[in-house]
């Protein structure tokens, strides 16, 4: 089991878009908790993205404020299911979306985020056009920042933590962790029903191939794709684990530093 915390990626400006879109979706899922278990299911059915509603074959339930089914599309991007959906959604934004930023300054990345969750959005709507089970997750926006790392940081080192007997940290390249977290999101797609409740995997792919299309037309010419790696791949680091304690990150870009 491992868990990815930081990068070998400088940056030189701060991602304040990157900041803002964490912390929007922090500030909108403490809110849905403050409304309790009913509040959290009437903000889901109101906001989340539901196709048989963006597509008009059906029609939100009478008793519920209704907002323009379009408009869903950018306020699911803002909800999130569950603490978990949210922390791992964070973790990677934290990781991947600063770069990408870097990359493409403040006002081009905020757009080309918006569109990449477009862009999955419509890949799981399409998909099954008259389910009514609602989409919520930022995880279709982020998957196209994934797929845009990709393809300008192939051989980035990505610090992860690996959990066996003792805890291990170590670099594994962009192309192994993205490339296989995408591998993962198409095995998985093709064992379950896109119109059904549960992750929503056609929107993490439609996402990620956004990503890494759009961001050969988003990028600054002076921005090169296909990078080198800033450290040694595979390097290891071995963490004994004591009770109590809590193991150093290693990395002042990692979600806790």
């Amino acid at each position: 089991m491992f868990f990815p915390y930081g990068d070998d990626n400088p940056h030189t400006t701060r991602p304040f878009v990157n900041y803002a879109l964490i912390g929007i979706c922090v500030v909108v899922f403490l809110w849905e908790v403050s409304t309790g278990e009913k509040g959290q299911q009437a903000i889901t059915y109101i906001f989340g993205l539901i196709p048989a509603h963006l597509f008009g074959t059906s029609v939100p339930a009478p008793g519920l404020p209704a907002i323009a089914p379009w408009m869903t599309i950018f306020t699911s991007m803002f909800l999130h299911g569950g603490w978990m959906h949210l922390i791992g959604n964070m973790v990677y934004l934290w990781i991947f979306g600063d770069n990408i930023e870097h990359s493409l300054g403040h006002v081009r990345y905020l757009v080309f985020y918006l569109i990449c969750g477009i862009a999955a959005a419509f890949a799981q709507s399409i998909s099954a056009p008259t389910s009514e089970v609602p989409m919520v997750g930022a995880s279709g926006a982020i998957s196209g920042i994934l797929g845009a790392y990709l393809v300008l940081h192939p051989r980035a080192n990505i610090k992860v933590f690996v959990f066996m007997i003792i805890i291990t940290t170590i670099n594994l390249p962009a192309y192994i962790v993205l490339g296989g977290w995408f591998v993962m999101q198409l095995l998985s797609s093709a064992q379950v029903n896109a119109g059904e409740a549960g992750v929503a995997f056609l929107a993490h792919i439609g996402g990620f191939v956004a990503g890494a299309v759009l961001i050969f037309f988003f990028r600054p010419k002076s921005v090169r794709v296909f990078q080198p790696a800033h450290s040694r791949a595979f390097a290891v680091e071995r963490r004994p684990y004591r009770r109590g304690s809590v193991p150093d990150a290693g990395s002042r870009r990692g979600p806790w530093g």
